[in-house]
This record gives structure tokens, C-alpha cells and sequence, in this order.
């Protein structure tokens, strides 16, 4: 056997350039006990929280690998809770920033979470049409409610009723009862999706947003509040003709598909409209929590603030509107009548709900956030689609107010994509180019980054040392130690898609859209106002094409020139005479990268057609073509003084291959969308990539060498962990389609989790059997023989299931073992420990196998003796928390009886204090008199 080549493996090292991602939602956070100062905004797979008032990134909760797509903070400040795009989602503690809770149920990207009143409960909606409710503090599944057709958009508690209200695409607002956890009530009276919902009024009415330039508002009336009322109900006269139930209808602006009108908790009735100034569909809709400010905004950069008024300030203007009346009145009507004449004002809901002002913001808006500070002044701060964070605030008591934007976090990263990177030759920078900006980076701390801004610059494609191309045509010149634009030069009639320096690092070649290459030389020349000479550029050469130029590389001896054509070949051409070399042609769509080797004997050429292939330079010919990506390959580039190459491409893959051995070595994951560059590093350790996600990300060579074999079977063990993920669920026995009890998901974790388990029950059948024969054999031998201990519980100790995955692990168990688990649990329990966990395992047992438990007689004892010792131990452990309950009671009677005295004897102290202040007031003023 020879020897395998050994490679090095390339793994993450750092995120950054990107501000917030668009997926996501920005959400104020309380850190430090401050409310309104941070915000947690979504970072591709990462959340990073951000001080506003330094714009300084303060706390970063690590992801793993999917997007987050939502984001919701608990009522106590002190958690967040992340949705990702497969459906999962993490607590994370925000004093800590560790994720210790995962929940995994929902098949699908999460949008909407929010938590309940005391925050025990958590409602996640997902594009999979499911909601389920999440127990936070026991780790576990609620239930799951199934009815909605399309994705959840909106769900919310409602605080003083066990109800859940939620909106989908599918046009339909649905009511939930969470005590028999089913849905008692579905508003059709939406034409579009329903894109958001709010509470206001303490929970008396409710504001919709759906694809329309209209809020619809709705009156909520409960059972009692109904039977009071005498107003008819237009669904209690469902056996009327129908003439009258559309007169009804019409009045009423919605139906209600109720099966059994006597069931109804409450009455949901339309009150009427605010119109919007935006003419597309609401994307956000949101209120703030004393519930009156509410907020919304479409696809545009506007957001439109409207105040609910309160019974007071409704009286006052109902009072001026009757006043103007009667004085109007009083015009019109004769000159002999005295009296005043009878004026009949009646309330809108405009009077109710009226507009404050819009805020302007400089970029579409993604996602918003409201809070009230206690000053009484509202601060609103958006997530913008250019990668941009802005805060603005105002005083929404004054009769004109004006927001202001008081914070901006712009410096962490590009408003548009980057489309060009560079490294220095000490490794040290990062030189990344957008449209609207050039930036350098410390590759060290990548927040510290000094900003270029190319004038004039539509579309930046190329960077190099003091370089940048555009798609204008147009070369321009900085200067990097103060980020001064010093020339601006025309380089070609049609976009500049390629620059390559010269080896010599004399010049360099451009490439352009005009079908030419031109040559330019570095020169020294004198400003008219300085006396110091600067860099500048002159035109040498040009080699005029029939074809557009897509792409140029020099060869490392300078002696060729590649250039890359759109009708689908590379010519390489003699760079001393221009002579045409060798026409590289086999790609079925055009090049749009390639890279020659240190040595110059290889060129590797990647085109839109998803191919790579290698040439030799000596003549031609093609050494291998490789199926590189699923899409589009964007950029590539070979690792310095090697044979080794990365190529980027759409599919969000980096991939590396080796020349020689024509092998794929490693892939790199991380990025969420298309990649447009990479750059290598001169000594190759360190290889930085850009993509669409607006995220740069760094990768470094590790001294972990990387072994192929091993490596394809990790890809494969990871697609069988994928298509596991994309089975179908295992059906719970006995569940309907209705039932909502299970909430799980089986995942891989769950499988292994129940192998676990298996083989801990396998260990233990073993060491009973082992026991029994120890004792028969002590037994003939009429002596205690010591039994030697299992290596496996030696090494181990125990054998640990996550809470979370418990329910599914022993839902994949198969029967077979559950006897077994059963005489466990009765042992563990009579231990006295985790009662509440394997009482939770019990019932879950039982539940699922409860016909198959009902009719084993063997089984008939154990649950005899499970029902004795779980009521005596639940009773016990009752008892001990009960005692605890008391306890703390007790303390806190006293540490506030504590606090009382001390408080009056500050107040007596102070008393006294002012008394001898007084008395030397009164000695000054005799002995002056």
C-alpha cells in the first residue's frame, strides 16, 4: 500500500461584516439592568447583541449551523429565545449567552415566538402550519395545535384568558382554548394573508394587517359581556333566510364557523378600518407594551405610529366635536328659537385611533422594535435591508412630534454585497470592496476596520493594493493610511470586469466589456499643490478582442497572459509581443474565473456551467474537467506554492481540490447564500470568503491533518443524519389525526439517544443475570466471592438522555424493553430519585403503550407497585416543596419587615437632622439681631 497524501484541514474562524441578517427580527434586550440601550439583531447562524449608544457588538450567542429567523425576549428580560431555519429552537441565557435549552418539534423554518404573561409558556409558529406551546421551565412539549392551512405569521397569549390567538397565510385568524387545546373560533373576513395581529385596549380589540393598505379592527366581547348585551348576534339567527344573514354579515364585516354556537367564549366583531398611507401589504405590525403606540410598515423605508387613545381623551375630543356641532347648529337654525337645538355626535374609530407621524428611515425597513422609556419618550429601532442598524426616538404626547435618529451602527459592516477581497502580504488585512464602500480589516479584531468610500463607484468587481475597479469602466486610486481618493481614471468604454497584477509588481492588466486588454505601468508623480510625489498609473499597451473580456491572470514568470472570453474559451497570449499561445476551449458556458499555478504549469479555468476544469500551459490540453458545484462557480484561486486550489460557488459551498490527484479534499459550510469571492492568503493559512448573506467569514489551516477516506465518510454519515431528519415521524399508538399531544421530532439525536438507552437496558439484563449466577454459586460454595465490576459502567458511570429528547427517544424504543424500564422506574422511585423526571417518563410509557401494558399480566404487579410508590413519593416530594414554599414565605416576611425599620429609622434620622439644622438657624439669627 503507498502512502496516502496527507492534507491539512481548514475550519472556521471568524464571522463578521454583516450588521444584522434580513431573516431575522431585531428585538430590544435588558442587559446590565438597562432597558433601551441593546438590541439583539440575527447574524446568519449567530445572534449578536449591540450596544446603540457605543455601537460596539457586546455579546455574540453562538449558533450552529442553520439561520435564525426569529427571535423573542422573555418577559424578565433575562432570556431570548432563537428560532432557526430547521425548525429548532434555543433558549439562551443573557447574563451567560450559553443556549442550554433546545427545542425540537416543528419541521420547518420558525416564524413567529412569543412568550406568555409570566413567561412559563412559549408559542412558536412555523411555516410547517403548526403551533405548539412549550413548557420553558420543565423543558418539554405542551401540546401541538394543527389547523392553519399556510405559514403562522402572528401568535399571542392572551393574559388574563388561557387563549391563543394566531394568523396565517392562509387568510385565517384562528382562537385557541389551551385548556382542551382546540380551535373554538375562525375569522374568514380577511380577502388576503393575514401578515400580523396586535391586543390593544386591555385585550378588548384587535388590529389585523394583511396584503392591503387597510388595518382592520376588531371588537372582543366575552361570554359574560355577551349575555349581558342585548345586541343581536347575527350567527344566532343561522336558520334565518338568507337575505338576513348577509345583512348581518355585511353589518358585521365577518362569519364565524362555529359548531356549536352555545360554546362560544367569545365574539369577535369588526369596528372598522385605519387606512395606511403604504399601498403594498404589511410586513410588520406591532405594538408597544403599555399598548398604546402601535406601529407598522410594508416594503417600503416608512413606518406609520398611531396612538390608541384613552376613555378620558376620547371624552375630551368627543366633547369638542360637540361643542363645534352645537355651534354649527346654532348658525343654521332660525333666529327666533331660543333654545338650543338637539346635536347627535357620533363616535369613529378614528376618534378612537388616531395617527401620530411616520418615520423616515434611510433604506427599506426588515424588522422594528418599540420601547417607552420611563421619561415617557418612545424609541423605535429598525433592522434595514441595507445591512444597517438606526434608533430613532420621539415624544409622542407633543401635537407635532418629530423623530429624531439618535444612534447608527454602520462601521461593522457593507450596505451591499461584497463582490472583491484582498489580503495584504503580511496576512495581517483584509481589503473588502462593495458598491458603496472599501474597507480594510484587522484580522485580528474585525471590528477595527478603516472606510473608504469609492465616489462615483456603482459596482465595485476588482480590488488590489491601492485599486478598484468598477462596472463604470472607471480605475480609482487610494490612499490607504488616511482612505483618501486620489485618482479617478477611465480605464474602458464598458464595465471593468478584471484586473491582474503583474508578477514584477511593476503594473498590472485590466480587462473590460469594450472586447480589450489594456497594460498599465506604476509611475511617480507631482501633484500641482504638493511637493511629494504619489503613485499613478499610465496606459502602455492595449490588445484589442472580437469577444468581451470576462476574466485576466498572468502567469507567476510573467511570460503568458490568460484571458478569459465570452464566447466560452481562454486565449492565452505571449505578454512581450502579444502573440496569440493556446486556445483552451471545452466549457459550455462562459469562464468566469481562473488562476495559474506558482509554477505556471497549470491553469484551472471555473465557468458557469458548474465545471472546473485543469489545462497544462505547455500545450492545451485538457488534464481533468470535475463537477465542482451545484450552481454557478464564482470565483477561484490556487493556495501559494502548491497545486492545491479553492473554488467558490452559488450552492453556498467553499470547496478545495487537489491538481495533481484531480480530488476533492475538503467542503466548507457556513455561508447561507451565493458566494460571489474568496481570498487566499500569501502564506495560505488563512482563506477569507464573501457572499450574499452580506457576511464575510475567515477560515484558518489547522496542523489537524485531513485523511480523504475519513473525510467522505463523514460527508456520508452527515447525509444519513440528513435524510433521518427527512423521514417520515414515527406515529405515536393511539393518536388520531386531531390529537395534540406530541409535539417531538425525531432527529438524530433522538435516534442515538434511544440506542443509548437500549444498550444501558442490555447492560443491566446482563448484570442480573450475572448476579443471579454469583449468588448461586456463593450459595454452593458457602462463601462471599467478590463480583468483579462491569469495565463499561466503570468507564461511564451512567448513561444521560437529554430532557428535551426523552419523549421521542422513548417513543422509538421498541416494547421489548419497556418491561424492563417499568421495574426500573419502581426501584428509582422508591430511591427517592428525580421522582418528577421519571414520573414524567412514566406516564409518557403509559400513554403510548397502554394497550399493549393493559393486556400483559406479567406487567400486572409492577404497575401495582409503581401506582403505591408514585403516589407515596409524589406526595412526599409535594410536601418537601410545600415546606420550602413556607419557608421563603417566611423569609421574605421578615427581610420586608427588616426593610420597613430601617426605612423609618432613616426617615427618624433625617427628622432629627433637619431639627438641629433649624435650631443653628435659630442661634445665627438672634445672636445677629
Amino acid at each position: 500500500m503507498g502512502l496516502t497524501k496527507q492534507y491539512l484541514r481548514y475550519v472556521a474562524s471568524a464571522v463578521f461584516g454583516v450588521i444584522g441578517s434580513q431573516k431575522g427580527n431585531i428585538v430590544f434586550v435588558t442587559l446590565r439592568g438597562e432597558k433601551g440601550r441593546y438590541v439583539a439583531v440575527p447574524a446568519c447562524e449567530h445572534v449578536f447583541i449591540w450596544d446603540l449608544r457605543k455601537g460596539e457588538k457586546i455579546l455574540i450567542l453562538q449558533g450552529l449551523k442553520q439561520e435564525v429567523t426569529c427571535l423573542c425576549p422573555s418577559p424578565d428580560g433575562l432570556h431570548l429565545a432563537v428560532g432557526y431555519e430547521d425548525g429548532s429552537i434555543r433558549i439562551f441565557s443573557l447574563l451567560s449567552g450559553e443556549g442550554n435549552v433546545t427545542f425540537n418539534g416543528h419541521k420547518a423554518a420558525i416564524t413567529t415566538l412569543k412568550y406568555d404573561q409570566l413567561g412559563g409558556r412559549l408559542a412558536s409558529g412555523s411555516k410547517d402550519t403548526d403551533i405548539i406551546v412549550w413548557d420553558v421551565i420543565n423543558e418539554s412539549g405542551l401540546y401541538r395545535l394543527k389547523g392553519h392551512k399556510d405559514a403562522i405569521t402572528q401568535a399571542l397569549f392572551l393574559q388574563e384568558k388561557n387563549l391563543l390567538v394566531t394568523s396565517g397565510k392562509d387568510t385565517m385568524v384562528k382562537w385557541w382554548d389551551l385548556d382542551t387545546q382546540h380551535c373554538f373560533k375562525t375569522m374568514v373576513g380577511h380577502r388576503t394573508e393575514v401578515w400580523g395581529l396586535v391586543l390593544v385596549s386591555e385585550e378588548k380589540r384587535l388590529i389585523t394587517g394583511a396584503s392591503d393598505s387597510e388595518l382592520r379592527v376588531w371588537d372582543i366581547a366575552y361570554l359574560q359581556e355577551i349575555e349581558d348585551s342585548e345586541e343581536p348576534d347575527p350567527k344566532k339567527i343561522k336558520g334565518s333566510s338568507p337575505g338576513i344573514q348577509d345583512t348581518l354579515e355585511a353589518e358585521h364585516g365577518t362569519f364565524e364557523m362555529d359548531e356549536a354556537p352555545e360554546d362560544r367564549i367569545l365574539s369577535c366583531r369588526k369596528a372598522g378600518s385605519i387606512m395606511r398611507e403604504g399601498r403594498d401589504r404589511v410586513v410588520n405590525l406591532a405594538v408597544e407594551k403599555t399598548g398604546r403606540i402601535v406601529a407598522c410598515h410594508g416594503t417600503d423605508s416608512v413606518l406609520e405610529l398611531f396612538c390608541i387613545l384613552s376613555k378620558e381623551e376620547i371624552q375630551k375630543k368627543m366633547d369638542k366635536k360637540m361643542k363645534k356641532a352645537r355651534k354649527k347648529a346654532k348658525l343654521h337654525s332660525c333666529k327666533g328659537e331660543e333654545e338650543d337645538p338637539e346635536v347627535n355626535v357620533e363616535m369613529s374609530l378614528q376618534d378612537e385611533i388616531q395617527r401620530v407621524t411616520n418615520i423616515k428611515t434611510s433604506a427599506k425597513i426588515k424588522s422594528f422594535d418599540l420601547i417607552h422609556s420611563p421619561q415617557g419618550e418612545l424609541k423605535a429601532v429598525f433592522l434595514l435591508q441595507n445591512n444597517l442598524v438606526e434608533l430613532y426616538s420621539l415624544n409622542p404626547s407633543l401635537p407635532t412630534p418629530q423623530p429624531v435618529r439618535t444612534s447608527r451602527i454602520t462601521i461593522g459592516g457593507h450596505r451591499s454585497d461584497v463582490r472583491t477581497l484582498s489580503f495584504s502580504s503580511d496576512n495581517i488585512a483584509v481589503l473588502s470592496a462593495a458598491a458603496d464602500s472599501v474597507k480594510i480589516w484587522n484580522r485580528f479584531s474585525f471590528l477595527n476596520c478603516a472606510g473608504m468610500n469609492p465616489g462615483g463607484c456603482k459596482y465595485v468587481h476588482w480590488s488590489c493594493a491601492h485599486f478598484v475597479s468598477s462596472q463604470t469602466g472607471k480605475l480609482q486610486l487610494y490612499d490607504l493610511a488616511s482612505g483618501n481618493l486620489l485618482e479617478t481614471i477611465d480605464a474602458h468604454d464598458g464595465a471593468l470586469w478584471s484586473m491582474s497584477l503583474s508578477p514584477d509588481q511593476r503594473g498590472f492588466v485590466s480587462g473590460g466589456a469594450d472586447k480589450s486588454v489594456k497594460f498599465w505601468d506604476f509611475e511617480l508623480v507631482k501633484d500641482e499643490n504638493s511637493t511629494q510625489k504619489r503613485l499613478s498609473v499610465k496606459q502602455t499597451r492595449t490588445l484589442q478582442l472580437d469577444e468581451d473580456v470576462l476574466c485576466v491572470s498572468y502567469s507567476p514568470n510573467q511570460k503568458l497572459l490568460a484571458v478569459s472570453l465570452l464566447d466560452c474559451t481562454v486565449k492565452i497570449f505571449y505578454v512581450d509581443t502579444l502573440k496569440f499561445f493556446l486556445s483552451l476551449y471545452g466549457h459550455k458556458l462562459p469562464v468566469i474565473c481562473m488562476d495559474i499555478s506558482y509554477d505556471g504549469a497549470l491553469i484551472a479555468t471555473g465557468s458557469a456551467d458548474r465545471n472546473v476544469k485543469i489545462w497544462g500551459l505547455d500545450f492545451g490540453d485538457c488534464h481533468k474537467s470535475l463537477f465542482a458545484h451545484d450552481d454557478s462557480v464564482m470565483y477561484l484561486q490556487f493556495v501559494p506554492k502548491s497545486h492545491l486550489f479553492f473554488t467558490a460557488g452559488k450552492d453556498h459551498k467553499i470547496k478545495q481540490w487537489d491538481a495533481d490527484r484531480f480530488e476533492h479534499i475538503q467542503t466548507l459550510e457556513g455561508h447561507h447564500q451565493e458566494i460571489w469571492c474568496l481570498a487566499v492568503s500569501p502564506s495560505g493559512d488563512y482563506v477569507v470568503s464573501s457572499s450574499h448573506d452580506k457576511s464575510l467569514r475567515l477560515w484558518e489551516r489547522t496542523r489537524e491533518p485531513l485523511i480523504l477516506e475519513e473525510e467522505r465518510e463523514m460527508e456520508r454519515e452527515a447525509e444519513y443524519e440528513e435524510s433521518v431528519a427527512k423521514e417520515d415521524q414515527p406515529a405515536v399508538p393511539g393518536e388520531t389525526q386531531g390529537d395534540s399531544y406530541f409535539t417531538g421530532k425525531k432527529t438524530i439525536e433522538t435516534v442515538k439517544a434511544a440506542e443509548r438507552i437500549m444498550e444501558a437496558i442490555e447492560l443491566y439484563r446482563e448484570e442480573t443475570a450475572k448476579m443471579k449466577e454469583h449468588k448461586a454459586i456463593c450459595k454452593a460454595a458457602g462463601k462471599e466471592v467478590p463480583l468483579p465490576t462491569n469495565p463499561i459502567l466503570m468507564a461511564y458511570g451512567s448513561i444521560s438522555v437529554s430532557k428535551i429528547e426523552l419523549e421521542e427517544s422513548l417513543l422509538v424504543l421498541p416494547f421489548s424493553y419497556v418491561p424492563d424500564i417499568l421495574k426500573l422506574f419502581n426501584e428509582f422511585i422508591q430511591l427517592g430519585s428525580d421522582v418528577e423526571l421519571i414520573c414524567r417518563c412514566l406516564f409518557f410509557l403509559l400513554r403510548i403503550h397502554f394497550g399493549q401494558i393493559t393486556s400483559n399480566q406479567m406487567l400486572v404487579p409492577v404497575i401495582e407497585k409503581l401506582r403505591e410508590t408514585t403516589i407515596s413519593k409524589v406526595s412526599q416530594v409535594r410536601d418537601v416543596i410545600g415546606f420550602n414554599m413556607a419557608g421563603l414565605d417566611y423569609l421574605k416576611r421578615e427581610c420586608e419587615a427588616k426593610s420597613e425599620v430601617m426605612f423609618f429609622a432613616d426617615a427618624t434620622s433625617h427628622l432629627e437632622e433637619k431639627k438641629r439644622k433649624r435650631k443653628k438657624r435659630e442661634k445665627l439669627i438672634l445672636t445677629l439681631t
